[in-house]
């Protein structure tokens, strides 16, 4: 575990998403204070790692102190190393926890394989958590995290930060007002076509690790397995099993997002999934996940949610309540029917209300102002306000999610789930695939 020396030359800036709505006050023990510095570590710096960092540190009151990741070449690595160069340098975030004392918050950036593992052991030295999403591998994970979060009394915050754009803002305040009555049933998609690789086996053979990446921590908790270029890393992970969570694990923390929190959801009771059989290695081409919820305040009744993806897939038309036939739906979102109309959420765009004769533009309630997803957290581990995707909401969320992905991998059986005991009380198969193995010498300390 030898910390980082080469710095590249690379530089590349990118845009700060912005941000989100209000949960309950929560008290924290482990604050700074208001006109204290941040001081922060980031555990991969390269892609979305790259926006991640980047937004944490557009506050003011944030030191870089720490940055890591496996691979030193420019986009990866260099490009941080260039930006942050008071930043003690590292490949093994292992060695950079050892070397933490002087860290308060730690950024979660790695493949989705990775997240609770490192999570979860700067959570146990008391580190604040920004994490990328989906909060987790599996759904045993995401109870973890939440359980850590809270016996350490620390800010948390899942990175999905369309939360706290004014989209998705405004679709929650426009439910929680009543604008289209209690919600009977939601229709959620991700029509997308992935670049990462779906429905196909292991690649034979093995390539040479390119100089400068740590292939062996790059893997991390998962099974060991040769390189193969362009395979895994630095992006296809996210289609293959042991590493990535497929479209709904990739999109579900996103779409679900304002469902969950227009909604307030629980957990579900029950999920089935329809979708052609699994490989064993990657991710299934299309997906239709059934899920039921319990009632709330904000729903007439038990609520059926219908999460959809796969190549240009969007719900029948026949559900959309007041849609019209040549409005065309967006290739990723939400609708919500409700008593008096629909309600189209698009990803990353203002929700529409249908039938539009009901709602006329010029007597829809206001827009919600966005907020910054990431400055929120940073400002929340100071001490100044709350983080609005903390884990204690994140993880339920993951939980959901996951278990979804764990429908698509048992088909044909209608899973029934006992949050409380965090049980598939009727599947033996599908229980299994609620936690997973650790690779020997990787596995993470849990909360008991």
């Amino acid at each position: 575990m030898s910390t980082r020396i080469p710095r590249r030359t690379f530089v590349q800036s990118l845009a700060v998403a912005g941000s989100a709505l209000a949960l309950p006050a929560v008290s924290y023990a482990r604050l700074l204070g208001a006109n204290d510095r941040l001081h922060v570590a980031s555990v991969g710096t390269g892609g979305k790692g790259q926006s991640d960092l980047s937004g944490v540190a557009a506050s003011p009151a944030v030191n870089v102190a720490a940055i890591c990741n496996i691979d030193d070449s420019a986009k990866h690595f260099g490009w941080a190393a260039e930006k942050y160069p008071q930043a003690k340098q590292y490949s093994d975030w292992r060695k950079l926890l050892d070397d933490s004392k002087e860290i308060q918050g730690v950024i979660v950036s790695t493949p989705d394989h990775m997240h609770a593992p490192v999570a979860l052991a700067a959570m146990h030295l008391g580190k604040h958590i920004f994490c990328q999403k989906p909060l987790t591998h599996t759904l045993h994970e995401a109870r973890q995290m939440r359980l850590a979060a809270n016996k350490y009394k620390l800010v948390t915050q899942m990175g999905n930060q369309i939360q706290s754009h004014e989209a998705y803002r405004t679709a929650v305040a426009w439910v929680h007002g009543g604008l289209i009555g209690k919600v009977k049933e939601v229709h959620s998609w991700q029509g997308g076509v992935p670049r990462w690789p779906r429905a196909i086996d292991r690649p034979a053979g093995s390539d040479p690790v390119p100089a400068g990446v740590q292939w062996d921590l790059w893997l991390g908790v998962a099974p060991e397995r040769p390189f193969k270029a362009e395979m895994y890393h630095p992006f296809n992970w996210r289609g293959w099993q042991d590493y990535g969570t497929g479209q709904l694990g990739d999109f579900g923390c996103h779409i679900l997002d304002p469902v969950f929190k227009a909604l307030k959801l629980t957990a579900p009771t029950k999920v089935s999934a329809d979708a052609p059989p699994m490989n064993r290695e990657t991710w299934t081409k299309w997906a239709v996940v059934h899920y039921e919820f319990p009632k709330t305040e904000y729903t007439k009744d038990t609520l059926k949610l219908t999460w959809y993806d796969g190549d240009g897939i969007t719900p029948p038309r026949d559900h959309l309540v007041g849609v019209p036939e040549n409005f065309k739906l967006p290739g990723s979102g939400s609708a919500l029917v409700g008593e008096k109309g629909t309600l189209i959420v698009p990803h990353v765009a203002l929700p529409k209300a249908f039938p539009e004769e009901n709602f006329p533009a010029d007597k829809l309630p206001a827009k919600v102002e966005g907020v910054d997803h990431y400055v929120q957290w940073a400002d929340a581990c100071r001490g100044v306000g709350q983080t609005t995707s903390n884990f204690d909401y994140a993880g339920p969320l993951t939980e959901a999610v996951m278990l979804g992905t764990i429908a698509v991998r048992v088909q044909g059986e209608e899973l029934k789930w006992d949050a409380a005991a965090m049980k598939i009380t009727n599947s033996t198969a599908g229980h299994e695939l609620v936690s997973k193995p650790y690779r020997k010498g990787w596995e993470p300390t849990w909360i008991g």
